[in-house]
């Protein structure tokens, strides 16, 4: 483990404060007057004047009833408020104005973590430190980061184990959330937020998870975590606590004065009764109901003495009371002198690590890509499940137009064939949606916390899924193509497979797009449906493409249609250079070039080479509307939550 350490010293810490060495000094996150108002422009707020600060080396827990501003304080400080909302106030890290955030400093584990559940947990920490971590680190540097970590967290009976999906049983919950920790300590950053680690879990997984941030933050960082309802044992592992009612501040200050505080301020908490249950049912306005109906039980009317001080006075009551009485008391004078003392101090050591530690952008692309790779690999789902489906629906094509030959009749089979197998394969896509939606979980996930961005992504994405795009265009291909035996001559297959993988990954990154705009995979499922059957009655699949109202319908759809490009192809693949039989016996044989112009309407002006060059230019188009879609969704999301709710 000590040699894990070195390696990550050596690496990232040059510039390392003190503290983070177990030294003397210490670093402090100061918030000042911050202050977040519930929308533009409204004089309610979810966090009203809070001044405070926490420091390395110590656990600092936020705690409050629901809705009281926890979680957007934490949003706060991590730098995630809503684009829309102006955050008033000021955030320092020892006196320093705290510029955007450098992840290498602050990670933040969020309540709701996504994983791709096909790989194991060192599979995981490993990807994720591989993508992080600096490209002069040799493998065997970053392995031994990635075994100290699990170590640490404790996660070595489970190592090897894969995190589970809708398919695969996986780590307990309690598992999942250390894990979601180690991925976010694997650079070591000064400061580590969380917000409600131990939601969820039993007594046992919250004491051993809280008992690990414990372990973290000796090692001198700065750890603030929202707890909802803490049992003793994992409130005697705090060492401060700042608590939350309706954004404002009731205390703030070592945790195990609290307890003294309320007592002064009239409130005293009774023996044997968990510390942290007492302060919430002080503050939380949920319990002014539970209040009312305790006062109407014959047992309390019989016995008003045991009703004690929460029945006697309203929550709200309590809640003014205990903020007025901190405001005024030596806590808060002593927060504030520190604050003051901490702006004042000019020799403060803060942990600037390295800018440069970054992996490289090429390193991440493969890494990615890599990752992605297996997960598709693994997950039956999207990769061998589709590619049956892919090829028993071409062998159900090839039986349906087996041998087609060249007389008249062929002629209109051909049209019906090329339409059927465009038509499966494009519905067919939608089967990729749930897996598109846990990748791009995954992704929101992680380039929050800045382990790598949205070009990688696309890019990783696309090529990891490009051995199962051709392996379904070859498989399905070469089947229908040989039982039906559209054509004589390999070139004409040649270009039916390339054809088909043009299509197949248009419409998958077609469905990618859509999956990103839509807040889940069911709203994506049914959104994309109704692009593709758009897309389909623009092509040559229900009607002709002649015969189509010209408005709307031929202009603009035929041409944003991929599938009008794709079936065009397909027609010119396999109509030119064949002749087939006239309708009358006796009449000279009908020309492939021909039957296209008068009987589908399908001009030759431009070679079948130009549709698969119009489907690689929206293939292009549809990876730059991801790419857009990725980065500006968060400047999106009022409007997109909006519009969903």
């Amino acid at each position: 483990m000590e040699a894990g350490k070195d390696v990550m010293d050596k690496d990232f810490a040059e510039k390392e404060c003190d503290s983070v060495r177990g030294q003397s000094s210490a670093s402090y996150l100061v918030w000042d007057d911050l202050t977040v108002p519930v929308s533009a422009g409204s004089k309610r707020k979810l966090l009203n004047r809070l001044s405070g600060y926490a420091q390395t080396g110590r656990i600092l827990a936020v705690m409050g009833p629901s809705g009281s501003g926890k979680s957007t304080f934490l949003d706060s400080l991590a730098g995630r408020i809503s684009s829309d909302i102006r955050r008033e106030g000021n955030i320092s890290l020892s006196g320093k104005k705290m510029k955007p955030i450098n992840h290498r400093d602050l990670s933040y584990v969020t309540q709701e973590n996504f994983y791709l559940g096909t790989l194991t947990v060192n599979e995981t920490i490993a990807y994720t430190a591989h993508l992080r971590l600096s490209s002069k680190m040799t493998k065997a540097e970053i392995d031994e980061v990635v075994e100290m970590t699990i170590k640490e967290m404790g996660l070595e009976d489970c190592a090897e184990n894969r995190i589970g999906n809708w398919h695969l049983r996986g780590i307990s919950s309690g598992e999942r959330k250390r894990l979601s920790i180690s991925l976010e300590m694997v650079t070591g950053p000064l400061i580590l937020l969380l917000d409600e680690p131990t939601t969820g879990l039993d007594s046992a997984s919250a004491f051993f998870v809280t008992r690990a941030l414990r372990n973290i933050a000796d090692e001198g960082k700065i750890i603030i975590c929202s707890m909802h309802q803490p049992s003793s044992e994992v409130f005697d592992l705090f060492d401060d606590l700042l608590l939350l009612s309706s954004g404002e501040t009731v205390f703030l200050g070592e945790a195990k004065m609290a307890i003294e505080f309320f007592a002064e301020a009239g409130f005293a908490c009774p023996r044997r009764k968990n510390p942290a249950d007492h302060f919430l049912w002080c503050i939380s306005l949920d319990f002014d109901s539970v209040t009312a109906t305790l006062l109407l039980s014959p047992r309390t009317c019989q016995n008003p003495a045991s009703s004690g001080f929460s029945m006697r006075m309203k929550t709200a009551e309590i809640k003014a009371t205990l903020i007025q009485s901190y405001k005024s008391s030596e806590y808060s004078s002593a927060v504030r002198r520190k604050m003051q003392e901490i702006a004042a101090t000019k020799d403060y050591q803060v942990c600037q690590l390295n800018k440069n530690t970054n992996s490289s952008k090429w390193k991440q692309l493969r890494i990615l890509t890599h990752r992605s790779f297996i997960n598709m690999y693994r997950d039956i789902g999207y990769s061998w499940l589709r590619i049956t489906f892919y090829v028993l629906s071409s062998i159900s094509t090839g039986t349906l137009y087996f041998d087609i030959g060249y007389d008249n009749e062929a002629i209109i089979n051909r049209g019906k064939c090329v339409s059927f197998i465009y038509g499966f394969m494009i519905c067919l896509s939608c089967g990729g949606v749930p897996f598109f939606d846990e990748e791009l979980k995954v992704f929101y996930d992680e380039r929050l916390n800045g382990h790598y961005g949205e070009t990688v992504f696309v890019l990783a994405n696309f090529l990891s899924s490009l051995p199962f795009l051709v392996a379904n265009s070859l498989l399905s291909g070469t089947t229908i193509f040989y039982m039906v035996k559209l054509h004589s001559r390999f070139s004409h297959y040649g270009y039916f497979c390339i054809n088909l993988f043009c299509c197949i990954t248009v419409i998958e990154s077609c469905m990618m797009v859509v999956t990103s705009f839509v807040p889940n995979a069911l709203i994506a499922i049914g959104t994309g449906a109704g692009v593709i059957v758009l897309m389909m009655m623009a092509s040559q699949i229900f009607r002709l493409l002649p015969d189509l109202p010209k408005f709307f319908w031929q202009y603009p759809m035929s041409y944003i249609s991929f599938a009008k490009w794709a079936v065009e192809g397909q027609y010119k693949n396999v109509m030119t250079g064949c002749e087939f039989d006239s309708a009358e016996p006796g009449e000279p044989k009908l020309k492939g070039e021909t039957i296209l112009k008068t009987t589908f309407g399908i001009s030759l002006d431009r070679s079948k080479w130009w549709d698969v060059t119009v489907l690689l230019f929206q293939l292009f188009v549809y990876k730059l509307l991801l790419f857009l879609m990725l980065r500006y969704k968060k400047r999106m999301a009022p409007w997109l939550n909006g519009h969903y709710s």
